[in-house]
């Protein structure tokens, strides 16, 4: 958490920014699950107007005059397409608007050396950073290095050296926590986005035994190497 906190007040613009857009491309993009809230309103009509419904775990939904409607899986574009065209028996011309009141099926799974790992709701924009954050904060022995998979509905992963994995549905790429926290690289705070993974690996040790007063592994934690004076060092001194 101590990691996480320092970057706060630097990237508070930029992220902010990148949250509009990335909420923008969110709701174009996202297709309704369980538990979703929408609110569906039919123009000149007083049997739908702004009413407020919610997927069930069918993926269905039910509306006056058309009872229940398959809803899960679509895009808001494409249910307010369907409804209009099931409207027409009732109206001549429907105009149809869905809003997404609260999203409730955006799973982003953080796994590795956080203090929570599992399954989070990404709720509205979320940065990298942030999605740590949800999951405790990082342990003692994490690394320096995240790793982001993306499902390739998303588009690549807007970090430098993404590469595909072999089935060609995902991106996979990694981000140095150490270029974000001391503003070397803030564009490297990505939106994060629904079904990414993140994985925090473990950071490697290096063992110090024999004469010293604290004798063990120690996390190399932000450093690549360490010299023997170095390792030495953080076991103490010599007995």
């Amino acid at each position: 958490m101590r990691r996480l906190a320092c970057l706060a007040l630097t990237l508070v613009s930029m992220a902010s920014a990148q949250k509009v857009d990335a909420l923008k491309d969110v709701v174009t993009s996202y297709r309704l699950g369980p538990d979703d809230q929408i609110a569906v309103s039919v123009a000149d009509s007083e049997e739908i107007a702004n009413r407020q419904v919610q997927v069930d775990t069918n993926g269905e939904a039910s509306l006056p005059l058309l009872g229940r409607v398959k809803v899960g899986g679509l895009t808001v574009e494409q249910f307010e397409q369907d409804l209009a065209a099931r409207l027409k028996v009732y109206y001549k011309e429907p105009q149809v608007t869905v809003t997404i009141t609260e999203f409730r099926s955006q799973p982003v799974s953080v796994l590795g050396a956080v203090k929570q790992p599992g399954v989070h709701q990404l709720r509205g924009a979320k940065t990298l950073i942030e999605i740590l954050s949800l999951a405790g904060g990082l342990r003692d022995d994490a690394g320096n290095s995240v790793k982001v998979t993306r499902r390739k509905e998303w588009g690549a992963l807007p970090l430098p050296g993404t590469t595909a994995d072999p089935s060609g549905e995902f991106t996979v790429g990694e981000v140095a926590l150490r270029e974000i926290m001391m503003a070397q690289r803030p564009e490297a705070n990505i939106m994060i986005r629904p079904n990414d993974v993140i994985t925090v690996p473990k950071a490697d040790l290096v063992y110090v035994i024999g004469e010293v007063n604290k004798a063990g592994g120690f996390v190399l934690a932000e450093r690549a190497d360490m010299s023997v004076l170095q390792a030495v060092s953080m076991a103490k001194s010599v007995n």
